[in-house]
């Protein structure tokens, strides 16, 4: 019989809520414990995982005997503090929600964590799972490989969170880290290179501008564009809009390479679909080959279950099944590296600063 996976969770807001309820439809898990500050949230939480005991503080949680793993979905700004107490105190297996960190002196102390960490530490890009992506990663060579690669991403503003940390860029890191290191995280997969030169523009045009939280008017974008050059000679650019949820699908990744396009299109919540208009859009998978001339498109269904379960069209199921097969042995490491989880905020935090200065930032 297989021994069951004892999970510890660190924040159960809406991210986090998703972990709890995509862990309940993996087999031989169970949440032994959940630190949640928030009432309100902690009661959604327990609800969820309602055999889950309900700790106060890091270190209460670190104390209850039985964890085989920590999830941290925690806002942005207390990862890396969560992570060295967790060091410090009693290491484990970890998944850790993106971004990794907000800060650029924050890098050192994760590469510090690094060297000595005796257990995996996978950091939670969900959008390379997402089916109709996962299958654009799959299928990529059939562009002969990928000069150009461009990212749309038209949606909702951001949600609102518990106290309303995720409207200053001090707490998010800004919108190009918050929102976006989830594209440049598949940027650097897609491409199987790393940046030499980020460029970007962008501002906030619609969003947030009638919300003050004690007198502070929100400072986070709302929208931009991100080019960035990479080593191997390829290209890639991020288009943002967070005023576009009337749009049909919500991300549109294209990958052209010498022999042919290859195109995912990848719907928006379904909670956020309105009735009037029926079922919600199917995934998409379109090839596009130079010659000879004709897409081909199919569509990439996601189990119902899954999309129940997240935001995220189904990924984030996918991820806790790879972080299983490590926490079983069965994968000798984790598919997203701190490494990886460091370049993505890297690259976010460079767009961030081109904006600011007008200048490209090269690496």
């Amino acid at each position: 019989m297989t021994r069951t996976i004892h999970y510890g969770l660190i924040g159960c807001g809406m991210m986090g809520q998703e972990h709890l309820h995509n862990i309940a439809l993996l087999e031989g898990t169970q949440v032994s414990a959940i630190f949640e500050p928030d009432a309100e949230m902690a009661k959604t939480a327990q609800a969820i995982a309602p055999s889950a005991q309900m700790v106060a503080s890091v270190e209460d949680l670190l104390a209850v005997e039985d964890l085989d793993c920590i999830v941290i979905a925690s806002p942005n700004h207390l990862h890396v503090d969560q992570i060295e107490q967790i060091a410090r105190a009693r290491p484990l297996p970890l998944l850790v929600e993106k971004p990794l960190f907000t800060d650029p002196s924050d890098k050192a102390r994760l590469e510090a964590i690094q060297r000595d960490y005796p257990h995996p530490i996978w950091v939670a890009m969900e959008y390379r799972y997402m089916p109709p992506i996962a299958a654009l990663i799959d299928e990529a060579q059939v562009t002969g490989g990928v000069k150009m690669l461009t990212i749309r991403e038209h949606r909702f503003p951001f949600l609102e969170k518990v106290g309303n940390w995720n409207r200053f860029n001090r707490n998010t890191g800004g919108t190009f880290v918050e929102k976006c290191c989830h594209f440049f995280d598949l940027m650097r997969l897609i491409l199987q290179s790393d940046p030499v030169r980020v460029t970007a523009s962008g501002g906030q045009a619609v969003n947030h501008l009638d919300e003050a939280y004690d007198g502070e008017t929100p400072d986070i974008l709302d929208h931009g564009y991100v080019m960035v050059d990479f080593a191997s000679g390829a290209r890639a650019m991020l288009e943002l809009c967070m005023f576009a949820e009337g749009a049909r699908y919500q991300e549109e990744i294209s990958a052209v390479g010498p022999d042919a396009k290859i195109e995912a299109l990848v719907p928006g919540p379904g909670r956020f679909w309105p009735d009037h208009l029926g079922d919600a859009p199917v995934p998409q998978l379109i090839v596009s080959p130079r010659a000879p001339k004709g897409p081909v498109a199919k569509d990439i269904p996601v189990d119902p279950r899954l999309l129940a379960a997240g935001d995220h069209n189904g990924s984030t199921f996918y991820q806790h099944q790879g972080f299983l097969t490590v926490l079983r042995g069965e994968k000798p490491a984790p598919e997203v590296t701190l490494q990886d989880g460091m370049w993505a905020v890297r690259i976010g935090l460079a767009a961030q600063q081109a904006l600011e200065t007008g200048d490209s930032v090269r690496f």
